[in-house]
Formats: C-alpha cells, structure tokens, sequence
C-alpha cells in the first residue's frame, strides 16, 4: 500500500467501524456515562463504571468533535458523560474514585491518581468544544490537584509500607508529558514550560537507560536501579508509547536533537520487546532476564500495538528514518491481521503469545474506547502528513 491507502485505512476504520461501535453501544441511556464492559458483539456484561474510562471516552468525542467534524451527536454523548462523572464521580477533596457503580455510587476509592489525569484531559478537551467555563475550572483545579499529589500519588491509599523500599514510577511523569499539552490552552505558560522541562528530564535521563537503550517502569528516589521485582520490570509498550509524545513536545520546541533520540529509543525498546518466536510486542518482561512477576507477561495487547504504531509513523514523519517505516509495516501487518475484528466490528484487546483470541471482549475493566480511536486518529494525520512530505 502507498501512504495514501494506508491513510484511508486507519480513517475508515475508525469513522466506519470503531466511532459507530462505542456510539452504538456503550451509552446508558438511563443514568449517564457510558458502559464499557461490552462483549464481543457490543453487548453489556457487566455495569460498573470505571472513572479512566469514563473520562477517557469522553476525551474521546470531544477530541473528534473538535478535530474531524462538528458531529451533534458526537459532542452530546461527551457531555452526558462528563456531566455524569461532574455529579458522580470525585469526592469532596476534588480527588475522582477509580470506579462507581451504575448509579454513581463509589465504589472504590480515589487511590489512584490517572483518574485525575484522564478528567483533566476530558474537561479540558470539552471546554475547547463547548465554551463551557466550568469544565475549564474542573481541568484546572484537578490538573493542580494531579501537581499537588505527584510526589506521593497514591497517599493514604499506599500499601507499601514507608521507606523500606521506596520507588518512583515511570507512568505519571510519562502521561505528563502528553497530558500538559492537552492543557495547554488552560494553562499559565510559566507552569507548562516547568511541566515539559520536568517530563523530558524524567522519561529521558532517569527512567531511559542509556546503556541498555530502554525505560524502566520503577527507579529508585534517586534514579539508581532497584534489583527487585519492581525495579526489574519493563512494559515496552509504556515506553513506546512515550516516545511520540516525547516526540509532540520536541515538535512544539523545534527539537531535533531530541526527536532523534525519542526514535531511536524508539527501535531500541521495539527490538527489545519484539517476541522473536510468535511476533507481536511482549506486555511485560525482566530486564535481566528472570521470569517476570506479571503471569500476563507474554500476552498481545492492543494498546501497545496501535501506541507503537503511532510512534513510528511520528519518527518516520520527522526524520525519514528509513527503520520507523520498515517496523511500522511489520507492526502494522501483525496489528491488523489479530486485533481488529471484521466481524463484529472494534477490536479484541487480549490475545495469547500465540496471537490468538484470548479475551472477546471488545471493552472491560481497562480497555474502553480511547487508545483504538486515538491511535486511529494518530496514524491516519500522521499518514497523510507523510504522504504530503514524501509523496512529491
């Protein structure tokens, strides 16, 4: 396929196939917000309502509303879940639960800080649709309540016991870098330049490597290796996907020197994780080698497949690197032949090692309508910029 028919693929499947799918089934009609626990045919399995989720879906439709088209019903399904989750959703320290029930009842405790970062990017995403001053406040008010917590981000809900082993994690300075831009808008330029600097520093000089040329998922307050369980564990996927949103901010900063390096991390943590035996991007591994904690180790998941992908059509996009473009079309051959479901539509979101069907659940606890539809998105504008600077 040329960039152009590539291009069309990604937008085809996501406007006719996944977009329709959520629009189709995920809305409850009665109570707000959406279901995400849908089976393989849309159906609904279970009811519980998932905060990350909620929030991320209605990023979601409001991100389309804004940058595809001023779809009505696009917009009036993001704001019936973001004003579920303003009624329902956060205690009274302005902290959102990990999930509630149908009704809006808590149901598990505000323990766990990405759901205040995926309400950030919603209501900061809804403002840009709507105007609506209120979801500007609410984005503002939690991304300074994220600010205030990201030291001790789980607080009175931490199981560790102190200072025996303390470790610091890669996720929150990772969905940093990409979360201030999306409050770009919102934010006091002096707060956003300290955010960015913060986060490159973070994800390239203390969780990256240099000398293996991959991240690690936990480090020491001090940056130094832990030899523990925690401090051994890699997820390629997270790194993988950092990199294109290290690669948004270079972009924004006129950055090439550090372009070059997110794409070369890039293929570095793609060779890493790569199964050589059955294809597909390994979930977690041991970066010396043991048997990894996680008993999913081995499985294929969507999100670091369509997050991959992303990555290097940005690398391939910004240096022409000619090993973005042959990976892309390897990771691309892989994704497209197991996760997408031509049937039923969507996607499946948990294969084995093997690359079969695991899970047919097209939505549950952690996948829901976010990383298919962004990653769509992302590589079908990433495609046609390609085909615009490589076409001529």
């Amino acid at each position: 396929m040329n960039y152009r028919q590539y291009a069309e693929k990604y937008q085809d499947n996501l406007l006719k196939d996944v977009i329709p799918f959520w629009l189709k089934n995920s809305g409850d009609k009665e109570y707000g917000g959406f279901f995400t626990c849908l089976d393989r045919g849309g159906n609904v399995f279970d009811t519980d309502k998932f905060a990350w989720l909620q929030f991320r879906q209605v990023w979601c439709f409001s991100m389309l509303y804004n940058q595809v088209e001023q779809k009505k019903e696009w917009l009036d399904f993001a704001i019936q879940g973001a004003e579920f989750m303003k009624k329902h959703g956060k205690d009274s320290e302005g902290n959102f639960y990990f999930s509630l029930t149908r009704e809006g009842q808590p149901l598990i405790q505000p323990y766990n800080i990405f759901s205040d970062c995926f309400a950030a990017m919603a209501f900061a995403q809804l403002y840009k649709a709507t105007g609506t001053e209120e979801y500007a406040k609410l984005a503002i008010d939690t991304f300074n309540n994220i600010l205030r917590k990201k030291d001790d981000p789980k607080g009175k809900y931490n199981k560790a016991y102190p200072d025996t082993r303390p470790l610091q994690g890669f996720s929150l300075p990772m969905i940093l870098c990409n979360l201030v831009l999306e409050l770009e808008h919102l934010l006091d330029r002096d707060l956003i330049e300290k955010t960015i600097n913060d986060g490159i520093h973070s994800v390239m000089d203390i969780f990256y490597q240099e000398d293996l040329g991959i991240i690690l998922e936990n480090v020491k307050p001090d940056g130094s290796f832990s030899d523990s369980f925690e401090g051994r564990l890699v997820n390629p996927g997270h790194g993988l996907e950092s990199m294109w949103f290290i690669m948004d901010i270079a972009e924004r900063r006129n950055d090439q020197a550090l372009i070059k390096k997110a794409v070369d991390i890039t293929i570095n943590i793609l060779e890493y994780g790569w199964d050589k035996e059955f294809e597909g991007i390994l979930y977690f591994m041991d970066v010396k080698g043991h048997p990894p904690q996680q008993l999913e180790w081995d499985q294929k998941l969507w999100w670091v497949h369509i997050e991959t992908l992303i990555s290097l059509l940005k690398g391939f996009h910004h240096t022409g690197d000619q090993r973005c473009w042959d990976w892309f079309e390897k990771v691309h051959k892989y994704t497209w032949a197991h996760f997408p479901d031509a049937e039923k539509g969507e996607w499946y979101g948990y294969l084995n090692r093997r690359g079969e069907v695991l899970l047919p659940l097209k939505g549950g606890k952690w996948k829901g309508c976010f990383h298919v539809p962004r990653g769509l998105y992302q590589c079908w504008k990433t495609l046609e910029k390609i085909e615009a600077k490589y076409s001529k």
